[in-house]
C-alpha cells in the first residue's frame, strides 16, 4: 500500500511538471522564438498558436513576420524585431519591446515564410482583431478569415456571432462562418443553411467561393451531393442577378461622376461661349493651369508645412480659379479682344496659344505626369453592400459640381455683373447704348469662365493625370456639351453633360471607349440638324438675329 501510494505521489508529480513544461512552452517569448523553426508546416501551427494567446503583442509580432521584419541573431539564435537604419540594424525584442542595439546585415538572417505561413498569419490576425474595440478591425478580421479559409476559426467565429452587438459586423461574420460550414462541414443540413447565407450576403467573392464549392462536388461524388449542388446553383444565378443590377448602378454612378467633370469643363466655356461668341480652343489649358496650380500647393505644403497637407486642396480650389481668371483676362485682352466678328482667326489664334501654353508647362514642369496625392478625407470608397461601392472622391467631384453651377447661377442671376452679362449676350449694340461697358464685361466673363476651368482642373487632378495634355482630353467634349445643351445655358450645359457622361459610360461596356465617344458625336450631329441651338436655345435679338 505504501508502494503505491508512493508511486501515486510521484505520478501525480510528474504529470503537474509535463503540465508546467507546457505550459512554459506556450509563453509569447518561447513561442516568438519558435518561429526560427525551417519546417513550414511546424512555423505555419507556431503561427496558430500565437495567435490563440489573443495578446496585443501577438499581432505585432505576427505583422512583422509577415512584412519580413523578423530576424534571427546568428551570435545567439535569437528572434528581434529589425528596422533599417542607414546601413545598420536597430534590433528590438519583439515581445517586450526591450532595444537590443545595431548591428549589421550580416549579423541577421531573416526568418522566411511561404505561402502556407502567409494564410496561417492572415488567419492569426484575423483572429486577434476579432475581439478589437473597433468595428471596422472586426469586419477586416472576418473578411480576412473568410479569404484565408481556415477551418480552425469556425469554433470562435460560431462563439462570436452570438456575442456580437453590431448590425455592421455581424453580417461579415455570419458570411465567414457560413463560407466555413460549406467548406469543411460534414453535415448536410448546415451546408444548405450554409449556401441560404451565403447568397443573402451576395458579392463577387462568394459567388467565387461557390463556384468552387460546385466544381469540387461535380468531381467528387456528385450524385450524392446533386441536392447541395442545385442549391449552390440557384445562389450562384441569385447572384449573378444581383450584381448585374449593381453594375448598372456603377454604370450610372460613373456616367453622373463623368457628367460631373464634364460640368466642370464646360460651365466656363458656355460663359464665354453665349457671352462673347467665341471659340476659345485654349480653354482646356485653363483646366491644365487649374491641376498645375493644386501640384504647386500640394508640394509647397509636402516641404514647408506637411501637416496642412490634407487641407490642401480647399486652398488650392479658390488659388486655381484666381490664376486661371487671371490667364483668361490677360488672354482676352492681349489677344481676343482684337479679333471679335472673325471666329475662324480667333479658332487658330486660341489653338497656337494652347500649344504655346502647353509647351510652357513642359518647359517648367517637364513632360512626365506630375502626381497630386488625395487628401485622407477623400480616400476610400463607399461600400453600400458586398459588390456596389462608390469612391469618396468621384462623389465629392459630383457635389463639387453641383455647387459651382449654384453659385455660377446665383451670379448671373443675383448681381450686377451678372445682368449685364445677360444683356450683353442678348443684344450686344443695346446693352452699350445704355451705358454698360461691353469690352469690360468681355474681359471680365473670360477671366469668370477661365477661372471656373481652373476649379475643374482642381477637381480633375483627383481622378486624372497631371500632365500638359490634360485640358486637351476634355475639350472637345466640353465644346459637344455647349453645343447640345444649348450656347450660354446653364441648364442646357447641366443637362447636356448629364446626357452625354451617362451616354457614353453605358456604350463603353459594348462598343469600348473609342466607338462610344464616335456614336454619341453622331448622336449628337442629328440632333443639330433637328435643333440647331441646342436643347435650351437663348432668346434675345441678336441671338436670334
Amino acid at each position: 500500500m505504501y508502494f503505491l501510494r508512493t508511486a501515486l505521489i510521484f505520478g501525480l508529480l510528474f504529470v503537474f511538471a509535463e503540465a508546467g513544461q507546457l505550459v512554459h512552452a506556450e509563453t509569447l517569448q518561447d513561442l516568438t522564438q519558435a518561429l526560427s523553426v525551417k519546417n513550414y508546416t511546424k512555423k505555419a501551427a507556431v503561427v496558430e498558436k500565437l495567435a490563440a494567446t489573443g495578446e496585443v503583442q501577438a499581432n505585432t509580432i505576427l505583422s512583422a513576420l509577415m512584412d519580413g521584419a523578423l530576424f534571427t541573431r546568428k551570435s545567439d539564435g535569437k528572434i528581434v524585431l529589425g528596422t533599417k537604419i542607414k546601413k545598420n540594424y536597430l534590433l528590438v525584442d519583439p515581445v517586450d519591446g526591450t532595444e537590443l542595439g545595431e548591428v549589421q546585415k550580416s549579423a541577421l538572417k531573416k526568418v522566411r515564410i511561404n505561402n502556407k505561413v502567409r494564410i496561417a498569419i492572415r488567419a492569426g490576425i484575423g483572429r486577434l482583431e476579432l475581439t478589437s474595440a473597433d468595428p471596422e478591425k472586426r469586419i477586416s478580421a472576418a473578411a480576412a478569415i473568410f479569404k484565408s479559409e481556415a477551418p480552425a476559426m469556425l469554433p470562435v467565429l460560431r462563439a462570436l456571432v452570438k456575442s456580437e452587438k453590431n448590425a455592421d459586423v455581424k453580417p461579415a461574420l455570419i458570411r465567414s462562418v457560413a463560407a466555413l460550414e460549406l467548406l469543411y462541414g460534414d453535415n448536410h443540413d448546415v451546408q444548405m443553411f450554409a449556401v441560404a447565407d451565403l447568397k443573402a450576403a451576395g458579392g463577387p467573392e462568394v459567388k467565387a467561393l461557390l463556384n468552387k464549392v460546385l466544381i469540387n462536388l461535380q468531381l467528387n461524388e456528385p450524385a450524392q451531393n446533386s441536392e447541395l449542388a442545385a442549391a449552390i446553383r440557384s445562389a450562384i444565378a441569385a447572384i449573378e442577378t444581383q450584381l448585374e443590377t449593381y453594375g448598372l448602378i456603377e454604370n450610372l454612378f460613373q456616367g453622373v461622376s463623368l457628367a460631373s467633370v464634364l460640368l466642370l469643363a464646360a460651365i466656363g466655356l458656355a460663359v464665354t461661349f453665349g457671352v462673347m461668341g467665341v471659340i476659345n480652343m485654349a480653354h482646356g489649358e485653363m483646366v491644365m493651369i487649374g491641376a498645375y496650380t493644386t501640384y504647386i500647393i500640394q508640394e509647397t505644403c509636402r516641404i514647408y508645412a506637411p501637416g496642412f497637407l490634407d487641407f490642401s486642396l480647399i486652398v488650392a480650389i479658390p488659388l486655381a480659379f484666381v490664376v486661371a481668371g487671371t490667364f483668361g483676362i490677360l488672354l482676352e485682352r492681349s489677344v481676343i479682344r482684337f479679333l471679335y466678328g472673325r471666329p475662324l482667326e480667333t479658332l487658330l489664334a486660341t489653338w497656337g496659344i494652347s500649344l504655346i501654353l502647353q509647351q510652357l508647362v513642359r518647359t517648367i514642369f517637364g513632360p512626365t505626369n506630375k502626381e497630386v496625392s488625395t487628401p485622407e478625407w477623400l480616400s476610400g470608397a463607399w461600400e453600400i453592400t458586398a459588390g456596389l461601392s462608390f469612391t469618396y472622391n468621384r462623389i465629392a467631384i459630383i457635389l463639387f459640381a453641383l455647387v459651382v453651377l449654384f453659385f455660377l447661377m446665383m451670379v448671373l442671376k443675383k448681381t450686377l455683373f451678372g445682368l449685364q452679362m445677360r444683356a450683353v449676350t442678348q443684344n450686344r449694340m443695346m446693352a452699350g447704348s445704355m451705358g454698360i461697358r461691353s469690352a469690360r464685361v468681355d474681359a471680365m466673363t473670360f477671366g469668370l469662365g477661365s477661372g471656373v476651368a481652373g476649379m475643374a482642373g482642381v477637381a480633375l487632378s483627383q481622378i486624372d493625370n497631371v500632365s500638359p495634355n490634360l485640358g486637351q482630353a476634355y475639350i472637345i467634349d466640353s465644346f459637344m456639351v455647349v453645343v447640345f445643351g444649348g450656347v450660354g445655358n446653364l441648364w442646357g450645359t447641366l443637362v447636356g453633360a448629364g446626357s452625354l457622361g451617362i451616354a457614353n459610360k453605358f456604350l463603353e461596356p459594348y462598343s469600348g471607349a473609342v466607338l462610344a465617344k464616335i456614336f454619341v458625336l453622331v448622336a449628337i450631329i442629328l440632333f443639330i440638324q433637328k435643333r440647331p441651338r441646342g436643347l435650351f436655345a437663348l432668346k434675345g435679338r441678336s441671338v436670334e438675329g
